[in-house]
């Protein structure tokens, strides 16, 4: 198993990571994905420290929408930040988090598309695949995804929440879905009947930890060792057994993310 997206690096986990490195290990999780924020120095400290317990740990590193109005005057700023991290971390293998979040909205809107761009160009320099974050705002995604992609995009919907017209879209582009705990919740009929349309070469499962901890964790800190979880309720919409899922996920992640 893989865990495609999680947060290890948050100071949630600086007090007791080498326990977490360990249960994640120890639930059968082959790696995982940190998503660090470009430029933030104890996130990168932090994620020295998981490569250390936890070498086939592999990064993704991007400005978020929640932190592009840092970058309002000089969006293409962003994409250089991002880029000399990218440079000097070896395990570095896409551009992310990035996207648009209109649900909270702490950057304004056009900021948060400039820096979008700006990223989405630099991953195609990079020639990497990019981890979206899209909330509320799917007909700009797409849009401007649809403008960047010269035809077809490498990458991955993160905690897809969306409906099953997103979903299609995004794949018809060339990108995963990605399908994190909400999938377990007892009121995601609608989510787990979007996640039986997702073919089986797309599909990719998370945590997004230590955020949405899936049942029976709800409520907890969410940690990587319960992407099991995930892939349980990935197994029960497709009606196939786990270990297939388990098995076409990592294959999926690896194919994506070349780690």
């Amino acid at each position: 198993m893989i865990d495609s997206h999680c947060h290890l690096a948050d100071e949630t986990f600086a007090g007791d990571l080498a326990e977490v490195v360990d249960r994640a290990r120890a639930a059968g999780l082959e790696r995982a994905l940190v998503i660090l924020e470009a430029g933030n120095d104890r996130e990168a400290a932090q994620a020295v420290q998981v490569n250390a317990l936890w070498p086939d740990v592999r990064v993704a590193i991007g400005v978020h929408p929640h932190q592009a109005h840092a970058f309002a005057d000089n969006p293409e700023r962003a994409a250089q930040v991002v880029a000399e991290q990218f440079a000097r971390t070896p395990s570095a293998r896409a551009v992310g988090e990035i996207g648009l979040d209109y649900h909270y909205d702490y950057s304004p809107r056009d900021v948060q598309q400039h820096v979008f761009r700006a990223q989405l160009r630099l991953a195609r320099e990079l020639e990497r695949p990019i981890v979206i974050h899209t909330r509320e705002a799917d007909d700009d995604t797409l849009a401007i995804l649809g403008e960047a992609s010269g035809g077809r995009l490498s990458g991955v919907l993160h905690c897809f929440t969306g409906s099953a017209a997103l979903a299609a879209a995004g794949i018809a582009l060339g990108l995963h879905v990605s399908f994190a705990g909400i999938l377990t919740f007892p009121k995601a009929g609608a989510l787990r009947e979007t996640a039986r349309e997702v073919p089986l070469d797309r599909v990719l499962a998370e945590t997004d930890s230590p955020f949405l901890a899936p049942v029976p964790h709800r409520g907890k800190r969410n940690e990587p060792a319960y992407v099991e979880r995930v892939i349980a309720a990935l197994a029960d919409v497709h009606g196939i057994d786990r270990a297939e899922i388990a098995r076409r996920t990592t294959a999926n992640f690896h194919s994506l993310f070349r780690p």
